[in-house]
């Protein structure tokens, strides 16, 4: 293999995993501001409802209940 094909190859395979992380980021941001939205915006923790959202995420894509992006 060349090396302009070499890395163009790792560059597409980059390319698509920096999509599926920019996907998950998004996904979690949503599920957080869901977290916040719920208890009216009012006291909580930022950090506890980006966790909380990122492990609901998460769980939702181990369980096949979240497309990601290929």
């Amino acid at each position: 293999m060349s090396q302009t094909k070499h890395v163009t190859k790792v560059s597409h395979k980059q390319a698509a995993i920096d999509r599926k992380a920019a996907e998950h980021h998004g996904q979690v941001a949503d599920a957080a501001y869901f977290h916040a939205e719920h208890r009216g915006f009012k006291g909580g923790d930022h950090v506890a409802d980006w966790l909380a959202g990122e492990a609901e995420i998460d769980a939702a894509h181990d369980k096949g209940n979240i497309a990601v992006a290929h």
